[in-house]
């Protein structure tokens, strides 16, 4: 793609790179297919290569974004299936963040639509405010028809109860069981603290009973993303930044040989971390430290080896979903589903495994009509395999494709757990033809 900037732009070094991705993109149309706005809109500016053109435009022209421009950008879910589409490797994960960053600056928005962003940047990284807005929210979900625009929409999606607040996420040293085979710092993340704490307790089961020693770092907390894919790059560094830091301190006391993620949209961020501050000479080198040793639990537990015990369950037949920001954005397929017929199940693929579910963070609040067309079509991928549970990477699309399908929905570890010696998984309790 050619492209114009002027000199002046490109000595801005963010606009040097948006230039160079934009010069990488052929206008092929392979993205086309990876594009779940595309395959559920039909339009051209819903789909990678429109949105290059779009964000080309608007970078070049140095003027505030259009209302087209936003539009079609913010109905992006970042689910970076174009990356694995893409024969010419265009790197537009960070193109659509530049794109984002430069909106987020330049652009003003609806009152009712700020008001709507800056409340789930505020709430969802923050657990105890998370949980406090959560616990208010419940008792209103009837009366959700009564508020106001997304904010309806919030309601109506609200969680229908929270986890109780548990230990296993305060700063702490959990020991290795039997000899230590290496040194973990596990994220434990903000979301997943309120309502998913049995992901995390099975987790550090499992690291444990696998030769880990297991550290949740003081200062450690969001890993950014919810504002990152809103444009606030700022406050996105901030949370970064702490993390960086407390991984650091932590490793300073004792080396660490990895920094553990179990929610796959935090994985991709926290790896990503080099990239955001590649241009901040005081923690370029942090960052890039972090990012090189962060890995999925997954990719960890291929490392240590798990195999079923006499305790696994036998017959279980699971339906395998490929969270975006792992078969996409970590390019991680393999390990899971092996880890899952290693430890006796059934693995079963469900059709169009490529494409989101429509979660997307904050996506399915902000864009609820494109997110419920791709989660029912998920779901009814899902309930075709006719497997007894469904096992992923990301709560998020746990929460969303619940509301979609009556399948059990639990994350992959939570399985690994159960076949190794830990508990029957929550979800699957009260499933007697799950044994």
């Amino acid at each position: 793609m050619q492209t114009s900037f002027t000199t002046t732009q490109l000595a801005d070094p963010h606009m040097k790179e948006a230039d160079g991705i934009l010069r990488a993109c052929v206008h092929c149309g392979f993205c086309l297919s990876g594009c779940p706005t595309y395959a559920v809109l039909g339009d051209e500016r819903d789909s990678p290569r429109g949105r290059i053109y779009l964000i080309k435009d608007m970078l070049e022209s140095g003027a505030a974004p259009r209302e087209t421009h936003v539009k079609h950008i913010d109905r992006c879910l970042t689910c970076l299936g174009c990356l694995t589409a893409c024969p010419s490797g265009v790197d537009y994960m960070h193109l659509v963040d530049q794109a984002r960053v430069h909106i987020e600056q330049n652009y003003t928005r609806p009152l009712p639509e700020r008001f709507m962003r800056r409340l789930l940047a505020l709430v969802l990284p923050r657990p105890a405010l998370f949980r406090l807005s959560v616990r208010l929210t419940i008792p209103f979900r009837k009366f959700a028809f009564l508020a106001p625009g997304r904010l309806k929409r919030m309601v109506e999606t609200a969680p229908k109860r929270l986890d109780a607040p548990s230990d296993v996420n305060r700063p702490q040293v959990f020991p290795a069981e039997g000899t230590r085979k290496k040194r973990v710092a596990l994220l434990t993340g903000c979301v997943q603290t309120v309502l998913g704490t049995r992901i995390t307790e099975s987790t550090v089961r499992m690291l444990r009973r696998h030769g880990c020693e297991v550290v949740v770092a003081r200062g450690a907390g969001c890993c950014g993303a919810v504002d990152q894919h809103m444009g606030r790059e700022d406050a996105a560094k901030s949370w970064a930044r702490a993390n960086i830091e407390a991984w650091l301190r932590a490793d300073a006391e004792s080396p660490i040989d990895a920094v553990l993620i179990n929610a796959s949209g935090c994985g991709t961020t926290v790896k990503d971390y080099g990239h955001l501050f590649q241009h901040d000479p005081q923690m370029a080198a942090k960052a890039k430290r972090i990012s090189s040793i962060t890995r999925d639990v997954t990719e960890l537990l291929t490392e240590l080896g798990v195999h079923r015990t006499t305790q696994a369950p036998s017959g279980v037949a699971v339906a395998y979903h490929d969270s975006c920001s792992l078969q996409h954005g970590q390019r991680i397929t393999r390990e899971p589903r092996a880890l899952l017929a290693n430890a006796g199940y059934t693995v079963r693929d469900p059709s169009e495994g490529h494409l989101c579910c429509g979660a997307a963070g904050t996506y399915n609040i902000m864009q609820p009509e494109i997110s419920d067309k791709l989660g029912r079509r998920k779901a009814d991928c899902l309930d075709a395999t006719k497997a007894d549970v469904m096992a992923c990477a990301n709560m998020g699309c746990m929460l969303h494709l619940g509301r979609f399908t009556d399948l059990p929905l639990v994350h992959t570890v939570e399985l690994l757990d159960w076949a190794t010696g830990g508990p029957k998984p929550e979800p699957l309790a009260t499933r007697a033809a799950v044994r």
